[in-house]
């Protein structure tokens, strides 16, 4: 992962860059040998020469100034994703702050160290200084507001293509998964018997299994809940035909969620998740509930019937849902499980 570009480095050259261009004029003058001209006062010469030591100082001392309000940004930047009024006045209020206890200090170290005629007024001095610190610290705030707003920018480009990417592999591995040659194989062989059985129910098979494989096939990389359940409501009908009596599932749903945003096949991969690692058979029947929560949240709970021999994965599952939901809305899916059931909670995200 790319570093931040908020760090003591990027402090480094742009507070070097800052101490330069404002004294690139005193530089020229040093370097040519021409005088420093200040407007004379009493008992001052009206041309004071510039020396080395004296322009030194007054470098570093920009140097400094810019440095460390640079890393009192970033740190308060870094710290707070969201620049909100109320993070901004306290960023601004912190600079000026920490503007205002430096200029003082440096000021005092200037005054002490000044060797070109009377000794300035110290008031005077640090007014002036007050003034080129206070620019130092708008040019602060304001390069590093741009530089925070350009990395969350460029962040949010790489986040949205990482989803991108994850979402494809997730359709194409859904996809896999639902034409596996075991499931087809099963679905096939289901089919052949409800043919001789009951046409009515192999017709009905035929029109579920054919709206299974066409909501895989969709390209969009949300949808509301009531598509989501329409689609796991057929793919229950499925397992329903396969398992029997065996196999049931309770739905408690609230229609006033029906428009909440939800990842696509997240509620059928939790099902889906249940009855892989559960016993599902006539001695011990799988009840499968598909909740709604008032907190915006939903939740497909089992009571826990393990398998002697745990069916190897494909690496998607619960733990892909999971990284699928931080990456598009940086939500959390919850677990919760005891001795007795097994719950995931998912939430529910309103349609803007």
């Amino acid at each position: 992962m790319k570093k931040s570009s908020l760090s003591y480095k990027t402090a480094l050259f742009l507070a070097l860059g800052i101490s330069l261009l404002m004294n690139l004029l005193f530089l020229i003058m040093f370097f040519y040998g021409r005088d420093a001209v200040i407007p004379p006062e009493a008992g001052a010469p009206a041309k004071l020469t510039l020396r080395t030591n004296i322009m030194l100082m007054h470098v570093l001392f920009n140097f400094l100034m810019a440095f460390l309000l640079y890393l009192v940004n970033f740190r308060f930047l870094k710290k707070n994703n969201r620049l909100t009024v109320q993070n901004t006045l306290y960023i601004i209020l912190a600079t000026l702050v920490c503007m205002a206890v430096l200029s003082y200090i440096f000021s005092s170290i200037q005054i002490h160290f000044q060797e070109f005629g009377p000794r300035p007024n110290p008031a005077k001095f640090i007014r002036g200084g007050m003034f080129r610190d206070s620019f130092i610290a708008v040019v602060v705030m304001l390069s590093s507001l741009v530089i925070f707003f350009s990395e969350k920018q460029r962040h949010t480009a790489l986040e949205n293509e990482s989803l991108q990417a994850e979402n494809m592999r997730t359709r194409f591995l859904a996809l896999k998964n639902q034409v596996d040659p075991h499931f087809l194989f099963n679905s096939l062989n289901t089919l052949n018997s409800l043919i001789k059985i009951d046409t009515g129910k192999a017709q009905d098979y035929v029109q579920q299994l054919s709206y299974v494989f066409r909501y895989t096939l969709q390209n969009k990389e949300v949808i509301t809940l009531e598509e989501e359940l329409k689609f796991t409501q057929a793919y229950c009908h499925l397992m329903q035909i396969r398992y029997g009596d065996s196999l049931q599932f309770m739905q408690l749903i609230d229609e006033k969620y029906f428009s909440y945003l939800v990842i696509p096949l997240s509620l059928q991969t939790l099902v889906e998740n249940a009855i892989k690692h559960n016993v599902v058979s006539n001695k011990q029947p799988l009840t499968i509930t598909i909740a709604s929560r008032e907190n915006a949240t939903m939740s497909v709970s089992n009571p826990i019937q393990p398998k002697k021999e745990m069916e190897s994965g494909e690496g998607i599952g619960l733990a892909n849902l999971v990284e699928r939901y931080r990456l598009m809305w940086k939500k959390e899916i919850l677990v919760n499980k005891n001795d007795e059931r097994f719950e995931v909670v998912i939430p529910l995200v309103e349609k803007i």
